[in-house]
Formats: structure tokens, sequence, C-alpha cells
């Protein structure tokens, strides 16, 4: 049965989805895109009442949606992209793998939307995407993160990449550690089953330019790890 019902859930969801794919292609088209943004979480929080996930959010700290952060965030799963598109707070973009923004009509959207693709085996094509998004915080804007670089394979964090914790030393943004809670067991890389439930967005307490400050790159990439995975080891 659960075959049976991961099946329909994906057939349910990527009509939706590719729905809300076209929908935003042309709405970029027609309006810049912080005049839309409201609509594109609307829609996205719409396909997971549409797959009968239940999202629940909690905040350790209050997020001041005028202010610019940068959220490093724990990978999952394929729907951790549109969890953080549709639940993250404010007008926020991300970054993400490259070969992604080669897909059709999905790429297309991500790159009209503004999100900043990054091609994680190739060091100095990263350098090159993360200036692309050191400008873009300049602008005051927030910015998504996945520090692992891909999805866990065993519910468990992977290695964090340094250069995240680079850019929040340059550009002097505070980091807002998140971890999506519960989403390993309703769906993972290892499996295409989907298991509708809770899914908890966690947002932990804000690590201040002081102590980023205080910090060289590392040790700021180890902590921030640390935060994530109490939060994880808290639920």
């Amino acid at each position: 049965m659960k075959y049976v019902l991961s099946i329909f859930l994906w057939i349910i969801g990527g009509l939706y989805y590719t729905g809300f794919l076209l929908i935003t292609l042309l709405l970029s088209f027609l309006l810049p895109v912080e005049k839309f943004d409201w609509l594109v979480k609307k829609m996205l929080r719409g396909l997971f009442r549409f797959i009968f996930f239940k999202i629940e959010l909690e905040f350790l700290e209050k997020v001041d949606t005028s202010q610019s952060y940068i959220y490093m965030i724990n990978h999952v799963s394929f729907f951790d992209i549109p969890l953080v598109g549709g639940f993250i707070p404010g007008f926020v973009r991300g970054i993400e793998a490259s070969r992604q923004h080669k897909w059709p009509l999905y790429g297309w959207v991500m790159r009209r939307l503004g999100n900043i693709p990054v091609e994680r085996e190739n060091i100095y094509a990263s350098i090159k995407s993360y200036t692309e998004a050191e400008l873009f915080l300049q602008k005051g804007k927030s910015l998504i993160i996945f520090p692992e670089g891909g999805r866990t394979s065993d519910g468990e964090l992977r290695p964090f990449k340094k250069l995240p914790f680079h850019l929040a030393k340059k550009t002097q943004k505070e980091i807002i550690p998140v971890a999506i809670l519960d989403m390993f067991r309703v769906n993972n890389k290892t499996s295409l089953l989907i298991n509708p439930g809770r899914i908890r967005l966690k947002f932990g307490e804000i690590i201040g330019i002081n102590i980023i400050n205080d910090m060289d790159t590392v040790s700021l990439r180890d902590y921030t790890k640390k935060k994530i995975k109490n939060l994880i080891s808290e639920q």
C-alpha cells in the first residue's frame, strides 16, 4: 500500500509543482520577482498541504525579516528546496547545484527567480558563484545555503564546506542555523517512498557578528555545525 500511496503522491505532487513552475515562469516575465514572491511562497506552502505534509515552525529567537541573514540548513530530501522556499520568512534566495539549473523548466525558473548556481566540484567556479552571492547579500537580501553540499544518505550531518562561512565573515552577515526535522522518515535520498506526516523547521539562535568575527573560518564552520546538530538532537 505504501508504494501505491507514494506513486499517487509523486503524480499529484508533480502535477502541482509543474503548474507552479509554469505560473512562476510566466510571472517572472511580467513582474519584478519581489512583487510576486508572496505568491511563490503561498503556492509552495500549498504543495505540502496537497501531498498531506504538515509543516511546523519553531523559532528560538525572533527573526527580523527586514534584516539580511545567511540561513545554514541541513539537507535531507528532494523536498527541502520547496520547503525552505515556502517557509523561510522574508525574501530569500538560495545557492544550489549548477546541474539543477540545467534541468528543463525547473532550471529556467530558478534562474529567473534569482537563485545562484554553484559548481561544487570546481573550486574556481565556486568562488565565482560566491562572489555573486556576496553582491546579493550586499543588497540587503537573505540567502539560503545547505553547507553539506548535498543530501544525507543516513540521516547524519555530512561534513560542512568552508566557503559558506568565508562568505559570512566577508559580508559580515549574521547566520541563522536551521534544522529540518523528521524529513528523513518522510522522504530521503535512499528511497522514492513518501510517508506523509509532520515536518518541522527549527530556527536556532542567531549567530551574531561578534561571534563570527571572533572565529576563523574553520572554527565558525564547526561551531555552526554543532549548533545545527544540537537542534536536531534536542527534538
